[in-house]
């Protein structure tokens, strides 16, 4: 396989929770943030104290907002837009943002898009008792006649009056890049980061990957990359210069890197690993947002294509079926594949399967790119109901019966190679033995192996044990074999000179 020696496959492993953040990875990185159940995105409902109705827009947003149902739904969900620790807007279903233009006005839901009306104070007690106030210092009350308006006398106290509710958090989900650096602000975001890009990733890692026969690292990248060190509001700079060590360290160790586009302006998926602020996804429908995704990749690819460990770029992690059709998606992938061609003429392009109901067929069939292209899959037994009560041994026949058969239907299509991006020695049997888990990484190496271009491992390190590689190996519930490592680390600092040269000669 051009790239890898002697026609070897991909046997790698993702460096997942470094330079694109997911909470659940890493979720002490969250710990200093003060209201940190009440992130961008976070899910809330508010009833109130005196006439115990919840507060509602009206058909999910786009009308007026009453104070008069007995039970909450998505009329009576609303998303937070975090401005500080007090400081929100209220975003409905529908994707409205409630709204007041003065003081003594009633609160409707009509706001297309952020501004100053419609930012609000909550303030909050620890009975999960709130207040919403005006930045002018009005207090929201709800009315005898089921309105919520901006028109209370004075200061409310927490007993039972028309401006105090009961705040029920519904969902507090997303924990990505946008919640870190809003919810710490940007000084500290920063410090947090630093220490994080500096630390959870290393050279010494690589020297472990390679001692234990990783040949490749898939490195997820967020959109804002391209506008290091400062890109806009309120992302961290930082992570180019990480990323440009990794290869350099990639190189030492005869290791090789596919960059991974994970994380698209607007999101293409809604999930924190995206960085979507608040559960949504924008990428497909704005052709903006395309366009500077479109404008990444050749940054990406001007910038890394001569690299001698880079192997490939990824065009865009997990587009969600349900939010991004193929007519949307073929052609972007068509775009990038030429974008990435027109710095290499071998570097490898990999396009992942959309996420949910899709084929991966559809993608074989939609001619994309005729030379070193890859499709990626991603398998999990994990996350869908089909897998909640399978035993152990009901996963392993599922990979050795459906999985094995998805990959020769594949490897035999005639297009493009398949990879298997993402997969992990985790499932939801819950009083699965060590032997079980053996018996499944085992199942999955052997099945996975088939492959066309390979696999990679998620994630490298990561809280929960079954889902960090490193904890995986060391603790022999999967088994690779090693490679030598004489004179490898006598290489180390010269190879990570050249490494230097070649990006100070390739910048200026």
């Amino acid at each position: 396989m051009n790239g890898l020696r002697e026609d070897a496959k991909v046997r790698g492993v993702n460096l997942g929770g470094w330079l694109v953040v997911e909470g659940w990875i890493k979720p002490s990185l969250f710990d200093g943030i003060h209201n940190g159940d009440m992130l961008d995105g976070t899910e809330v409902q508010f009833r109130s104290v005196t006439l115990q109705k919840y507060v509602s827009a009206e058909n999910g947003g786009g009308m007026s907002v009453t104070v008069d149902r007995d039970d909450a739904s998505s009329w009576e969900t609303f998303r937070l837009w975090r401005h500080s620790e007090l400081e929100f807007e209220l975003r409905t279903s529908q994707g409205q943002f409630l709204t007041c233009d003065s003081e003594w006005c009633s609160i409707s839901a009509t706001a297309n898009s952020s501004s100053a009306g419609t930012t609000f104070y909550i303030e909050r007690n620890t009975n999960n008792r709130v207040h919403i106030k005006l930045t002018s210092g009005t207090y929201l009350q709800a009315t005898l006649g089921n309105q919520l308006s901006a028109d209370y006398p004075g200061k409310p106290g927490w007993d039972d009056n028309a401006a105090t509710f009961e705040m029920s958090i519904i969902a507090n989900n997303l924990h990505g890049d946008y919640q870190l650096a809003n919810g710490y602000g940007h000084n500290k975001a920063k410090e947090i980061l630093k220490k994080h890009r500096n630390t959870f990733i290393t050279v010494e890692d690589f020297r472990f990957l390679y001692r234990h026969g990783i040949n490749t690292v898939r490195i997820p990248v967020g959109w804002w990359i391209a506008l290091d060190p400062d890109p806009p509001a309120p992302f961290i700079g930082g992570s180019l210069e990480a990323l440009d060590n990794a290869l350099s360290w990639a190189q030492a160790y005869d290791i090789r890197c596919i960059i991974d586009f994970h994380a698209a302006p607007g999101s293409q998926n809604g999930m924190e690993h995206s960085a979507s602020r608040d559960g949504t996804t924008g990428w497909p429908t704005s052709p903006d947002y395309i366009s500077q995704t479109l404008d990444v990749i050749d940054f990406l690819a001007s910038r890394y294509a001569r690299h001698p460990a880079l192997l490939g770029i990824e065009l865009l992690n997990e587009p969600s079926a349900g939010s991004v059709p193929l007519e949307v998606l073929v052609p972007y992938y068509k775009q990038g594949y030429e974008i990435v061609r027109k710095y290499s003429p071998n570097a490898y392009v990999i396009i992942c399967q959309r996420i949910g109901n899709a084929d991966p067929m559809e993608l074989y069939q939609a001619n994309i790119g005729s030379h070193n292209i890859v499709v990626d899959l991603h398998y999990y037994n994990l996350f869908d109901t089909f897998f909640s009560n399978m035993s152990s041994e009901d996963n392993i026949q599922f990979i050795h019966n459906s999985r094995e058969a998805q990959l020769q239907a594949l490897n035999s299509a005639n297009g493009p190679l398949v990879f298997i991006g993402e997969w992990v020695n985790e499932w939801n049997v819950t009083s699965a033995s060590e032997e079980d888990y053996q018996n499944f990484g085992k199942a999955q190496l052997e099945v996975y192996d088939a492959a066309s271009f390979g696999w990679a491992y998620w994630t490298l390190k990561n809280d929960r044990k079954h889902w960090d590689f490193e904890w995986n190996i060391k603790n022999n519930y999967l088994q690779f074999g090693n490679s030598p490592v004489s004179q490898i680390v006598d290489r180390l600092v010269l190879i990570g000179l050249i490494s230097t040269c070649f990006f100070l000669h390739h910048i200026v």
